[in-house]
């Protein structure tokens, strides 16, 4: 069992690696991050606490958790931590999943990776001065950017000449009007590229591709192959191309970590964040790839922090666990979860007809600890013993004669993702 920091685990950049390994049998996830309100709080048992990387007391803080953890391996999963994890790596006792301390930097910094690259694929060009710029629009972003911040297309000489005061170490660049991409990739640091996967960036908030759909073109492979073979990648990263006024693809960025989005290829078999950690081993590795098109949107989730305790539940069955004629998912789901984590499960209903035949007709039959079938009239709240209990029904009328007779909370179906949080 290896054992895994992501740090930062609350950005998009750590909620994909949380997902791609949080169920792998391989691993131990575990947070750390500033101790500021986000979503890693809620995912992980318990969430350690680190300065911020511009603090000089950060590295410490990490070594001493990496220490009391016994940690294998770090995930970075913030830009600038890359470069902070690759400086001090030797200083860390564990493995950052990183390529070079060279590529780290470069990748860095827009201007470096297009010097280093011009000669290889096609990237924008770039302005050295305000006065070699003499068409408009331009676009204009930060040296070391991240996301979107500061990203900005410029559309005269007046509204130029206040930006580049405005943002730190400016990139003056063409503007590239076509088509965005982001190509997903992995290399062994031996064998070379063993896999790309490109995506088109439907729509973006805040630089994060929040749509996306999967597009296989060969021109992403030639990319993807010069620019592994020309810095010697190893692990996953990925590029970002645009087209320019010609259609021409254009290279925009270079990231030698997880995407927020390479979820998209995941789901087709591309465990980026698992395939990392086996060639940092040296495993002999292989990819395997399932062949169908992926379009992924992504939206804000919901999830909640612990706030109730109970250890008996009672469920309504009709519009309840059966909507329809079909089994509500997300109940089943959580009656699963009171399975594992060994709570009593007590369906109470006032079903017509044969309760037991259509139990089996859903494979619901072993389900439940107990079941109380009701006669017609007969109160849901009489039959309710336990004290430390909830109740799950459709019906407010029910909801309110349990709550106002026996005291405990109760719950319907649009409640549920609370409840699988507690």
């Amino acid at each position: 069992m290896r054992k895994v920091l992501v740090f930062p685990a609350g950005t998009e950049i750590g909620l994909e690696i949380y997902a791609a390994l949080h169920s792998c049998k391989e691993v131990e996830l575990f947070a750390a991050g500033q101790a500021v309100s986000n979503h890693a709080e809620l995912l992980y048992e318990k969430y350690h606490s680190i300065s911020s990387i511009h603090s000089d007391k950060w590295l410490e803080e990490l070594i001493l958790i990496v220490e009391k953890l016994k940690i294998d391996y770090i995930f970075p999963a913030y830009d600038d931590v890359i470069v902070a994890l690759s400086q001090n790596r030797e200083k860390i006792p564990a493995t950052i999943l990183l390529p070079s301390d060279e590529v780290c930097e470069l990748t860095r910094s827009k201007s470096k990776t297009y010097q280093r690259l011009c000669s290889i694929v096609k990237t924008p060009h770039v302005y050295q001065t305000i006065d070699d710029v003499t068409n408009f629009p331009v676009f204009i972003k930060p040296d070391r950017g991240q996301g979107s911040l500061g990203v900005k297309l410029i559309h005269s000489k007046e509204e130029l000449l206040h930006s580049v005061i405005e943002i730190k170490c400016p990139v003056i660049s063409e503007y590239l009007p076509g088509r965005e991409y982001t190509v997903d990739c992995f290399s062994d640091r031996d064998k070379g590229l063993l896999f790309c996967g490109g995506r088109e960036r439907l729509r973006m908030r805040n630089g994060i591709a929040v749509s996306t759909q999967t597009i296989d073109e060969s021109i992403f492979h030639s990319f993807a192959k010069k620019i592994s073979n020309e810095l010697h990648m190893q692990g996953a990263w990925f590029f970002q191309l645009k087209e320019d006024a010609e259609n021409q693809l254009t290279l925009l960025e270079i990231g030698p970590r997880i995407a927020g989005s390479m979820a998209a290829n995941r789901v087709q078999g591309i465990n980026f964040p698992l395939l990392s950690i086996f060639e940092a081993e040296r495993a002999p590795l292989s990819i395997l790839k399932n062949s169908y098109p992926v379009l992924l949107d992504r939206a804000l989730k919901n999830k909640y922090r612990k706030s109730i305790s109970f250890d008996c539940v009672y469920i309504d069955f009709d519009d309840t666990v059966l909507l329809g004629d079909r089994v509500n998912l997300q109940a089943v789901q959580f009656l699963y979860k009171c399975i594992n984590n060994k709570i009593e499960i007590i369906l109470i209903t006032r079903h017509p007809g044969d309760l037991s035949n259509i139990l089996a007709r859903y494979r619901l039959n072993n389900l439940f600890d107990k079941v109380i079938h009701l006669k017609k009239g007969e109160k849901k709240s009489s039959q309710i013993t336990h004290q430390n209990a909830i109740f799950i029904d459709d019906s407010f009328s029910e909801r309110l004669d349990v709550h106002l007779n026996k005291k405990i909370s109760t719950f319907d179906c649009s409640m549920l993702e609370f409840l699988m949080d507690q």
